[in-house]
């Protein structure tokens, strides 16, 4: 079973922009699997609840894991080591359509999990608020808006409103005005064109510098005096390295000090890390948390099969793989500004290369276009791999505040 399914994942972003919660999905065989089957259900529910077993409630920061599992098909071996209060189950009309399914989500509903479920069943049946945590709307229907005024008419306040089928930031803005978070699918990818400053603002101008002089092996002393310039750019930079997780026992407490305990090279992603997310063009804090993913996700992947070094290379790339739409400038110009190494520069622009085939297996991770398993079979790594890689990346992500 593990060798068969790819989890993809969809982001849900709420109304202030961040990322609340990420609806994960399986796909096979070039198609996205409708989990109609048991077995289906079952993986999925018993890889989400071996990795809560695994990382303990800091799975995923506090964000929600939102699943499409039939619940009438779940039994208690499939839900035990899930933690409830994070855990939505999205439900469809033929879910809630006899008593004995109603009592089912009834009782799981009073251990914590979270439902789901589309506003058609909702208005017909006014039992069902009670059970709900959200409510799921297709923005795309023509009767969306009386939906909403339906929907708010008799749910209960702490039910929330989810938009689905939002294909622009227009359409998102409109749903934020209502207060609905939003399943984006990729459009998060994707920068806001109302903020489309071009190019490296002063900040990011600053930590280029800074990552020049890595690079050259500079002198410490020479770093110390260009952060001397932007005190906030050290104290970010520091932030970040020290909610990294390195089990050093010890904060790192300045830049001398990180440089001495980890070295140069680990410096040089952090500050790759910083570059990305000090933009302000084509601004979305969900964006630059994809970004982090990213390259954590690549790094993870080519972890055994490529030196240490050239996997810190892997995060530097799936870092940088998103720069363009942070800059507000194509990645041709992108590579102009900022010094890579050939191979860094050949994965960006080409997906080739030693870096670009995990890259792009990361990046597939983020869509439903079927390539997933196609990607990790050419680098001949099984899906379960895939799979820890992808919630491995996920977690770490939440270490950084944005």
């Amino acid at each position: 079973m593990h060798q068969a399914f790819f989890l993809v994942r969809e982001p849900l972003i709420d109304a202030t922009g961040l990322v609340s919660g990420y609806e994960l999905s399986l796909q096979h065989d070039g198609a996205v699997v409708e989990l109609e089957q048991q077995a289906e259900s079952a993986f999925l529910l018993s890889f989400v609840a071996e990795q809560f077993r695994l990382v303990g409630e800091h799975l995923l920061g506090d964000e929600l894991i939102f699943l499409a599992v039939r619940p009438h098909n779940l039994d208690e071996d499939d839900i035990a080591g899930l933690i409830p209060q994070r855990i939505v189950f999205c439900l469809c009309a033929e879910d809630v359509d006899n008593e004995r399914k109603l009592a089912l989500i009834k009782t799981l509903r009073a251990r914590g999990f979270g439902f789901s479920l589309p506003d058609t069943a909702l208005i017909l049946d006014s039992r069902l608020p009670e059970l709900l945590t959200h409510i799921a709307l297709d923005f795309n229907s023509p009767t969306f808006r009386q939906q909403i005024a339906a929907c708010n008419a008799i749910k209960p306040p702490s039910v929330k409103l989810i938009a689905r089928g939002v294909e622009s930031w227009q359409d998102y803005d409109t749903c934020a005005e209502i207060g609905a978070s939003v399943f984006v699918g990729n459009l998060h990818l994707t920068p806001r064109p109302e903020t489309q400053a071009k190019g490296l603002n002063p900040v990011q101008t600053v930590i280029l510098q800074l990552m020049h002089l890595v690079r050259q092996d500079a002198e410490i002393r020479d770093l110390e005096n260009v952060l001397k310039r932007d005190p906030a750019i050290a104290y970010k930079l520091l932030t970040y390295i020290n909610s990294a997780g390195f089990g050093l026992g010890v904060e790192i407490q300045s830049l001398r000090h990180a440089v001495t305990m980890l070295g140069f090279s680990p410096l040089y992603r952090w500050l790759s890390l910083l570059l990305a997310t000090a933009s302000t063009s084509g601004y979305s804090l969900a964006l630059m948390q994809a970004a982090i993913i990213r390259g954590r996700f690549a790094e993870l992947l080519g972890q055994n099969f490529l030196p240490k070094s050239e996997a810190e290379n892997l995060f530097v790339a799936g870092m940088f793989s998103l720069l363009d739409c942070l800059l507000g400038i194509p990645m041709e110009e992108v590579l102009q500004n900022i010094q890579l190494s050939d191979s860094v520069s050949e994965a960006l622009l080409t997906r080739g290369g030693i870096y670009g085939p995990f890259l792009a297996l990361a990046e597939a991770c983020e869509m439903q276009n079927g390539h997933v398993g196609e990607l990790a079979d050419a680098l001949f790594i099984d899906a379960l791999k895939v799979n820890r890689a992808h919630i491995a990346a996920l977690t770490w992500a939440q270490n950084f505040k944005l």
